[in-house]
């Protein structure tokens, strides 16, 4: 019997929704954030949100002000990637506060942790799990190894377990989907900054999609001003790059999973420019004043 399997569905089910959001890139993706997670949450009656945001910080790394000010926006948990040790800060902030991940898998002697349990303002108990993949990355420990270790330590916990696996290459994360498919409620690839169409439950009832996608600037190279990142490709020199500013987008992913068992029971990716994200904010309102 696997050890770390999902039990079997009960008769009755009380879900949980749980919002994912990708890549946080800047200031355009700080704004997504700000004019975007309230209105997302009301809209699709969300009960917790979970935000990756190793970019946050002009596109590179993130600072103590970046990470309470989106904690103070609704993101309840921020997972993050190769970039998170990109602030110098960030090595004495992720020390001191709990719901900033790094990947797990990182040698134990980096600060900060791979996984947190919290729980929603119902009390139902949510674990998330940081890990990163090792193709085409730095050469860490097994990520494969690892998560489970992490899965194992929030098992006795909490049925519902959320990871984000931030990797670039898309057949690492899909075997990370298969490896982890019954043992957790869902697997998200976050890194590449591209949203994939992929979204699917797995036969043993873990939400899979490859990659998140990007909350930031969509009128760029993954995130940055296309011309130097274009001129880096033309001519192999060196580039200052940029965050770039246009075509805001916010992407992301919904969660839907029975709290009883973790079973993944729906997903939904999301993709909402910022015109869009104002217009929901405002049938919000109206409806509330109703």
């Amino acid at each position: 019997m696997d050890p770390y399997a999902i039990s079997a569905s009960p008769l009755t089910m009380s879900s949980i929704r749980i919002l994912f959001i990708g890549d946080i890139v800047g200031r355009p993706g700080r704004d997504l954030v700000k004019q975007g997670v309230a209105a997302i949450v009301e809209h699709h009656s969300i009960d917790f949100v979970i935000a990756n945001a190793e970019n946050s910080a002009a596109g590179f790394g993130i600072t103590r002000e970046i990470g309470e000010q989106l904690l103070d926006l609704g993101v309840e948990v921020m997972t993050s990637g190769n970039h998170i040790w990109d602030k110098k800060e960030a090595l004495d902030y992720i020390g001191i506060e709990p719901r900033l991940l790094r990947p797990a898998n990182y040698p134990a002697a980096a600060p900060g942790n791979g996984s947190y349990l919290a729980r929603t303002s119902t009390g139902v108990s949510v674990g998330v799990i940081n890990v990163m993949g090792r193709v085409f990355m730095v050469n860490i420990d097994d990520p494969f190894r690892v998560v489970l270790q992490q899965i194992e330590a929030l098992k006795p916990r909490t049925r519902i377990i959320f990871v984000d696996f931030h990797a670039e290459a898309t057949s690492e994360k899909i075997a990370m989907g298969w490896h982890l498919d019954g043992k957790v409620t869902a697997v998200v690839g976050t890194h590449t900054h591209v949203q994939t169409a992929d979204d699917r439950i797995l036969p043993k009832g873990t939400a899979y999609l490859t990659d998140v996608g990007m909350t930031g600037p969509h009128d760029s190279i993954i995130g940055v001003e296309v011309e130097p990142a274009l001129n880096r490709f033309l001519t192999a020199l060196p580039q200052k790059f940029e965050t770039a500013t246009g075509n805001p987008r916010l992407n992301a992913v919904i969660v839907e999973a029975d709290e009883a068992t973790g079973r993944a029971v729906d997903i939904e990716r999301l993709s909402y420019s910022l015109d869009e994200l104002k217009e929901l904010a405002d049938v919000g309102s109206i409806r509330s004043s109703v």
